[in-house]
């Protein structure tokens, strides 16, 4: 869904919120070169892992606003059953600053320590319903979507501090075998850039 709302001067994007799409709906697969490794990562790497997939990018100002904490999920949940995955599937070409060599330096820069992948055909992004940069799923062992949604109420047009509440929250449910509860918010971001023709038919 995009919509209107504030986003940092100086940037003309569209504000896009998350699909939220059915919770239990069975983690799609995927197989996915990891931008700092080379190795192909698969949903067959986490069987019987509760899983956070994140769909993010580089240059987006939402995603930066939140690099911190993307790296400190990663460093957090390293010693825990969670898996961590962060997918890119912004089209390379026309937004460069997203293509595998920049997502691989910014991996570097925060010591990311779970895989970050390129998704090119951006046909993985689809099947999660993916719709903006950063957008978060997190799966039970059996891979069933337990959350969608944002990782906190910070926005970079907006005071809040910077906390990872809410995703942190269900991570810390699903660890502890206990059901989320509250409402779920969309997250909302950057629209994710699509290559001309390929955009998915979600958006109505």
């Amino acid at each position: 869904m995009i919509i209107l709302g504030t986003i940092p001067k100086g940037y003309i994007m569209a504000l896009t919120a998350s699909t939220m799409v059915t919770l239990g709906t069975q983690a799609p697969e995927f197989s996915l070169p990891d931008v700092v490794s080379g190795k192909t990562i698969s949903l067959s790497n986490y069987k019987s892992q509760p899983l956070l997939v994140m769909f993010i990018c580089q240059h987006c100002p939402f995603v930066k606003h939140i690099k911190g904490e993307l790296a400190l999920l990663g460093k957090d949940y390293s010693n825990t059953d969670l898996g961590i995955v962060a997918i890119s599937a912004n089209d390379a070409e026309r937004y460069p600053d997203d293509a595998p060599e920049s997502l691989k330096a910014m991996a570097v820069e925060l010591n990311i320590q779970y895989p970050v992948c390129y998704d090119e055909s951006q046909e993985v992004a689809k099947a999660y319903t993916a719709a903006c940069t950063p957008d978060f799923f997190l799966f039970d062992a059996e891979h069933k979507l337990i959350y969608r949604g944002q990782l906190d109420d910070s926005r970079p047009s907006n005071n809040e501090p910077v906390t990872g509440r809410d995703l942190r929250a269900a991570i810390n449910s699903v660890l502890a075998g206990k059901e989320i509860i509250g409402d779920q918010k969309p997250s909302i971001g950057c629209n994710i850039k699509w290559k001309p023709g390929n955009e998915p038919n979600y958006f109505g």
